[in-house]
């Protein structure tokens, strides 16, 4: 096949393209205007410069670039199960250029190319290999997670970097570590430990260091899960890298520090919340990925459906009134109270937020984001917000006694107050706040609702399969409360590609939504156990966490395992 990149003439396919995305919607004129300034001269491709600067997604532009070529666009069947000419095709180069050889024949190949204008690249191969190029068209992340699994990983010039974490303890200068982190070896390391995360859906990175090794760990779902580690020669220059992109201080290694980065990601605008710690053998990272496109702000999607769901639809429809969001960190608190503000959200509203730190942007609603260091605390924001004559207020955590009695007090002159709190269930949200010491007949005057919240993993519906519950299994879970008499079927994890073989793929909430009733009014007034609220309020209505559970596995969303790793054990 001849090199597309001589065939096509490349500034008018370029002006093809970019109309081409603006009528399918994937772009906009002022997107491709921005893109066409940072081309440098026509240097750089639009085809990788869109993703690069998040206007374009990858999939969307592979796509295009299919269609306007007329070349095929591979998939993840397409991926071949070994290395192909791994002898004369250097791992390196095809890495660079992102090439991955599909199959080879005495006079073809077929490669899998992000860029098929790229020309010089693809003359190599031919070169090289001795056999014509047949083209395909791929996305960069496809072709990057072939490349580190059927090629070596070893990058030239490794074995012969120095040794950072030696040169630290010695009293390595800043400067150095500074030009050791800018480095084109680093860069492209920490571009990839992002990258991978996010093609594996990961909500946090933890980079751990060790007496004799690096440790790199992805939270998927929930779950932590270790991943290939960077040399440990690299460490702080890693870790220096990442300090740069978050603009925190390289030189101060003995206190922790908090940053966050904006980048890229596979054409996605991602978020990154980064936090540095000291360690006896360096700094570990940990770093949480807010991916605002990823993030679906409705219930439904939530997992939040029925019974809850009608609670809580009558709770934010009150003109006043305290609704709380309970349960342990990371257990999708937050995003809770972003799907009411949604739901929330109109032109005769005004909405003020009040949060540490402001996870993700809301449009239309004013965010402010605490700084102790600098005295704006929750309470001393939230004095201020109540003279900013908002209607609806959202507290990111009621803490200590004194943000607890301005939302108490903010509620009483007739505003709408979310917030979260860190306890096991519903009803202990309310002890919770009389230990702070919030008085009972301001409490019962003012809470309208409180919901306890954790995350189970949902099963991969690319692999997940039905089996039979044994009766007595079924009359030990309790599951005729939920499906009559049975038989009872249920979802498995299996595992396929598409999940990582782990059988899960996304987490759903499993929720107890406790609507205050006189009858709990007068019981808080006698200040009872947590334990006798929650039977009180069960027997008003209320759906427990766990037979919310039971019905999302009978549904076939989940499975038993992960409702009781999170809610109770049988």
């Amino acid at each position: 096949m001849a090199n597309v990149a001589e065939i096509v003439d490349i500034p008018a396919f370029e002006e093809r393209l970019g109309q081409y995305l603006i009528d399918c919607d994937k772009l906009d004129r002022n997107g491709l205007g921005r893109a066409m300034r940072f081309q440098n001269g026509g240097v750089d491709r639009l085809a990788t410069l869109l993703p690069k600067l998040g206007l374009v997604s990858e999939r969307d532009m592979a796509r295009a670039l299919s269609e306007l070529l007329e070349l095929p666009l591979v998939r993840e069947t397409d991926i071949p199960g070994s290395a192909i000419l791994d002898e004369v095709l250097s791992s390196r180069f095809l890495k660079q250029r992102n090439i991955l050889p599909l199959e080879a024949t005495d006079g073809a190949l077929r490669i899998a190319v992000a860029d098929p204008l790229d020309g010089y690249a693809i003359d190599a191969v031919r070169i090289a290999s001795g056999r014509e190029p047949v083209i395909q068209i791929a996305e960069p992340g496809l072709v990057e997670r072939a490349l580190e699994r059927l090629y070596s990983r070893a990058e030239a010039g490794a074995d012969d970097a120095m040794d950072v974490d030696e040169a630290d303890e010695l009293g390595i200068d800043v400067e150095r570590l500074r030009d050791l982190a800018s480095e084109a070896p680093v860069i492209r390391l920490v571009n990839q430990i992002i990258a991978r995360a996010v093609d594996r859906h990961a909500s946090d990175i933890h980079l751990e260091a060790f007496e004799d090794r690096v440790r790199l760990r992805y939270r998927i779902d929930g779950v932590l899960s270790e991943a290939d580690p960077p040399p440990r020669n690299l460490r702080a220059a890693i870790v220096s890298r990442i300090k740069i992109m978050a603009r925190l201080n390289i030189a101060e290694r003995r206190l922790p520090q908090d940053g966050r980065i904006n980048l890229a990601v596979r054409g996605k605008s991602i978020d990154l919340r980064v936090s540095t710690i000291p360690g006896i053998h360096g700094e570990g990272v940990a770093m949480r990925i807010l991916d605002r496109d990823s993030v679906a702000l409705d219930f439904e999607t939530l997992g939040i459906i029925g019974a809850n769901r009608d609670s809580l639809g009558t709770v934010l429809e009150q003109p006043h009134g305290i609704f709380l969001v309970t349960g342990p960190t990371g257990s999708g608190k937050t995003t809770t109270l972003y799907a009411a503000l949604s739901t929330l959200n109109s032109p005769d509203k005004k909405i003020l937020t009040v949060e540490d730190p402001v996870e993700y942007r809301l449009a239309g609603i004013d965010q402010v984001q605490v700084k102790p260091e600098i005295g704006l605390t929750f309470a001393h924001v939230l004095r201020s917000f109540l003279r900013q004559d908002p209607d609806i207020l959202m507290i990111g955590e009621i803490r200590d006694r004194e943000t607890a009695e301005i939302a108490v007090q903010a509620a009483l002159t007739g505003h709408l107050v979310l917030s979260t709190l860190h306890t096991n269930d519903a009803a202990s949200s309310i002890t919770r706040l009389l230990d702070m010491g919030v008085a009972d007949y301001l409490l019962i005057s003012t809470i309208s609702a409180i919901s306890a919240q954790r995350l189970v993993r949902t099963l991969c519906r690319h692999c997940r399969r039905e089996a039979p519950v044994l009766p007595e299994l079924a009359a030990q879970l309790g599951l005729d409360r939920h499906c009559g008499s049975g038989p009872y079927m249920i979802g498995q994890a299996v595992g396929c590609d598409k999940c990582g073989h782990t059988g899960f793929r996304g987490r759903v909430s499993i929720m107890e939504t406790l609507v205050m009733s006189d009858r709990l009014r007068q019981m808080v007034l006698r200040q009872p156990e947590a334990a006798a609220l929650q039977r009180a309020a069960v027997e008003d209505g209320m759906v427990p966490m766990y037979d919310d559970g039971m019905k999302k596995v009978l549904a076939g969303v989940t499975t038993i395992e992960e409702v009781l790793r999170v809610s109770r054990e049988v």
